[in-house]
């Protein structure tokens, strides 16, 4: 991997996807590109950026979660 890359093919990336982390982790990016075109950007998470919510801890209502059966059938 290129230190100055900006540009990945998604062969290369697949690849090489370790390298790739540890590189975004140091705050690189890369346009990812499938037969010469762009497909998504691959950069990483901003201190702080929440992605995932909490709705319910189902593990506070019984040790080791509730099934899923059991809560669809309370809807």
């Amino acid at each position: 991997m290129e230190n100055n890359q900006s540009i990945v093919g998604l062969k290369e990336l697949r690849e090489n996807i370790e390298d790739y982390i540890k590189a975004v982790k140091k705050g690189r990016s890369f346009i990812v590109v499938r037969k010469s075109r762009p497909v998504f950007k691959n950069s990483s998470l901003e201190e702080g950026d929440d992605l995932w919510e909490s709705m319910v801890d189902f593990t506070k209502i019984k040790k080791g979660g509730v099934p899923i059966g059991d809560i669809l059938s309370r809807l």
